[in-house]
């Protein structure tokens, strides 16, 4: 079975508040397996647009990826990020086929 992965990218406009969303996610990533695979870290955009800050978190499978969006905890944890920072998420399905 593929992956789930998140992929967002995110400009934080209030630092400090930003922390208590960062805080309050770790209930709902506990709980459906989160692992992050890219959070923050150098970065070069060589097309497109970017933002500050990029975060890639790995689920179990595409559902579980949904349905910790969709939780109750993340839903907690989201009211806590809107108004403090400006992003892009992604919920996609990974490639379980064959390789070059």
């Amino acid at each position: 079975m593929a992956k789930g992965y998140w992929v967002a990218r995110v400009d934080v406009t209030d630092a400090d508040a930003y922390k208590a969303y960062i805080a309050a996610n770790a209930e709902a990533f506990h709980a459906y397996g989160a692992r992050f695979i890219v959070r923050g870290g150098r970065f070069e955009c060589k097309e497109g647009a970017a933002r500050a800050r990029n975060v890639v978190i790995e689920f179990d499978s595409y559902e579980k990826a949904l349905e910790c969006y969709e939780s109750e905890a993340y839903g907690r944890a989201m009211s806590l990020r809107l108004g403090q920072a400006v992003s892009d998420l992604v919920i996609i399905e990974g490639y379980d086929g064959p390789q070059p």
